[in-house]
């Protein structure tokens, strides 16, 4: 773990410092934990501006796998209550090309969230290494030199220093404002990310989208983020808390721009959208994907009668042959002209 969060570390510790000289070159003091915390900020600041694209194309894997959701649902309902080996193996194959057939990747989506932890976790082992490393019984991390160190150790927020804990605030100098602090970083870090993700759910997914299973194990899971944030955020370190935080305001904000301007197919943020284009007397471009037929992505899965089909205007239709076989007449021109009946003559 030591040699792969290694370098990671050491860009943290960098990004920290440099941000740390250019706060106290306008005059902010060097000393202040105002000046690490808003260093703390930059770090999110640049960290987020690398992962745009990355969240550019999780936008566009979310808004795909949202139009393909009807495929989906087709090929479910196909193998519904089949459980045999071959009919599982189908139902993975068939799936497989739908996504390679519509260019969709349903790991897109995790792609930013995956690479910021191990941002995260290189944080925290730099805070947390700060006291070391001002006692010199550990080595400098990069940049981050003994003085330094020290600075950032005895810095404090409201007198709660950055390194400290909840559950260890006994042994700072103030131990009320640490748990002050801690407990109110870790409402805001619930705050934001209810209120992110409840703009997620309300606004940009598509009524028919709420009332799957997946769906409905993400509204649960949005009430129960806050009471897993209270019992792992007493067990991180203020400036990770902070950091944290801004991640989620960012979060907030960055999506919040997303679902105005980039709403997914068929939610209430696209209607919006829509409303707004009209208004504005510009035209409403839908998104789409190649490969997929457009009645695919608009229509619900359902069962529904086969209706009769009907020629298309100015196809020509057959003739259709009546009583093939059966004489018709007395002069049916396939059984010739029919003889006189006989007379007594004949007789």
């Amino acid at each position: 773990m030591d040699t792969v969060l290694y370098p990671l570390e050491w860009v943290v510790a960098w990004l920290m410092v440099n941000f740390h000289q250019a706060f106290s070159f306008i005059g902010l003091p060097k000393d202040s934990g105002f000046t690490w915390s808003l260093s703390i900020v930059g770090l999110v600041i640049v960290i987020r501006i690398v992962l745009i694209p990355l969240f550019v194309k999780q936008i566009h894997a979310s808004r795909r796998m949202q139009l393909i959701q009807p495929e989906m649902q087709k090929i479910q309902k196909k193998y519904k209550g089949k459980s045999d080996p071959e009919s599982r193996q189908a139902m993975t194959q068939e799936t497989m090309g739908l996504y390679k057939r519509t260019g969709t990747n349903p790991f897109s989506s995790c792609l930013p969230i995956l690479l910021q932890s191990p941002v995260f976790f290189a944080l925290f082992r730099v805070l947390q290494g700060l006291t070391k490393i001002a006692k010199g019984i550990q080595d400098p991390i990069g940049p981050m030199t003994r003085d330094l160190a020290r600075s950032a150790e005895g810095s404090t927020v409201f007198g709660a220093p950055l390194s400290s804990y909840f559950v260890g605030a006994g042994e700072s100098p103030l131990p009320l404002n640490t748990q002050i602090v801690t407990v109110v970083l870790i409402i805001l870090m619930s705050a934001t990310t209810f209120t992110t993700q409840r703009q997620l759910m309300m606004k940009n997914m598509p009524a028919n989208a709420l009332d799957n299973p997946f769906a409905k194990q993400q509204k649960v899971l949005l009430y129960l983020m806050p009471l897993f944030f209270a019992f792992s955020g007493i067990n991180f370190p203020i400036g990770v808390l902070l950091y944290w935080t801004t991640t989620n305001v960012w979060s907030m904000g960055q999506q919040f721009y997303t679902i105005r301007r980039m709403p997914a197919p068929g939610s209430p943020a696209e209607k919006a959208l829509e409303a707004r284009r009209l208004k504005s007397g510009k035209e409403h471009k839908k998104f789409s994907i190649p490969g997929l037929s457009h009645d695919s992505e608009t229509e619900d899965v359902q069962d529904s009668p086969i209706a009769e089909t009907k020629p298309k205007s100015g196809q020509r239709q057959q003739p259709k042959r009546k009583n093939r076989g059966k004489p018709t007449g007395p002069n049916d021109p396939k059984l010739g002209p029919t003889p006189p009946a006989p007379t007594d003559d004949d007789a």
